[in-house]
């Protein structure tokens, strides 16, 4: 199993800079690569208390200070976005990272789109499966004739510089709607399951339809492959000290939930550990998640936060160090299925 840090780069901190909290973001891939984790992904969002706009931009940064990490999106919003530009700058990304890149791709969500983009909930799934239609063959093709409903027509069109990769890996993101996995299963392309915000239960049955409808495509089934978030991470000696380090943390989580009028799914901190795919305890702990999470998801990727959130700097780097020195090695031979 793989393991990867992920950042939305959330930015609350009115007195902190954003060219400071950007920094931290590169900062953090560092010593992702240092202490081991296998990649580093960037989210993408278009408005408060966000940053992360442009993945390919933070990501062309890390990959300057960085040789080994592999580094993803999480996800590209492909409905947002003209995929001739995301090809010529995911493109570039991949050749100046040496061929490092992995995409994520997804409807997106929130309030901004609408108003930034006009991407609305009546055609953002359109748009999402039109845009990754263009953004694959533009990858594959040297020159490409298309039409479609959202761009302007294209004819022998060449698109530069062309890819290091060929083909690119391309995952879809899925939360808890079908149409990023039957669009996942289609094109044979593995899927991404939040896995974040719920108990385990949806997120298992959308793998399951992804599983079926990989199989109703004509896709060996041994090929479907599947990634898996988690809710939360901190890992400590003790179960104690995790839980007691962790829990003003939630408590600020449970606060803002409330503050926004969203009741949380998970109201306590015990609840949150016991039912949903947050990583805090022990490394055993840990470990035995991990493993009954395998045991329903079958997924051979998963990605932890990457920020330190309320933790200091030395918590921080502690507890990923503790992941990849004894969690990490325990359950890296877990494989998809």
């Amino acid at each position: 199993m793989k393991f990867l840090l992920l950042t939305l780069i959330t930015h609350t901190d009115p007195a902190k800079p954003a060219a400071r909290r950007l920094r931290e973001v590169v900062d953090t891939a560092v010593l992702a690569e240092e202490v081991g984790f296998d990649g580093f992904a960037v989210g993408e969002r278009h408005e408060r208390p966000f940053i992360s706009s442009a993945p390919p931009v933070v990501l062309s940064h890390i990959a300057a200070r960085t040789s080994r990490i592999e580094l993803w999106t999480g996800v590209t919003t492909l409905s947002l976005l003209d995929p001739v530009r995301a090809f010529e700058d995911y493109s570039t990304l991949d050749n100046l990272s040496g061929g490092r890149l992995t995409l994520i791709i997804g409807k997106g969500n929130g309030a901004a789109q609408a108003q930034l983009f006009h991407v609305t909930t009546d055609d953002q799934w359109d748009r999402n499966r039109e845009g990754y239609e263009l953004f694959r063959r533009l990858w594959r093709e040297p020159k490409v004739t298309w039409s479609g409903r959202f761009r302007p027509s294209l004819v022998e069109a060449e698109t530069w510089p062309r890819p290091l990769q060929q083909p690119i890996t391309v995952w879809h993101g899925s939360a808890t709607s079908r149409e990023s996995v039957d669009l996942a299963a289609e094109f044979g392309d593995p899927l991404f399951s939040a896995n974040v915000t719920n108990p385990i239960e949806p997120y298992a049955a959308l793998v399951d339809h992804y599983r079926e409808r990989w199989a109703f495509h004509g896709h060996d089934p041994a090929g479907a492959r599947v990634g898996a978030g988690s809710a939360g991470f901190y890992v400590a000696r003790t179960s104690q000290e995790a839980v007691d380090t962790y829990r003003p943390i939630f408590s600020a989580r449970l606060a803002t939930f409330r503050r926004l009028g969203v009741e949380p799914v998970f109201p306590t901190l015990e609840d949150a550990i016991e039912r949903s795919s947050i990583l805090v305890g022990s490394p055993q702990q840990l470990i035995d998640k991990i493993h009954r999470y395998h045991e329903r998801l079958g997924h051979e990727v998963m990605h932890l936060h990457a920020d330190a959130d309320g933790l200091t700097d030395k918590q921080h780097r502690t507890a990923l160090e503790l992941f990849q020195s004894e969690v990490a090695p325990a359950v890296r031979p877990l494989e998809g299925r």
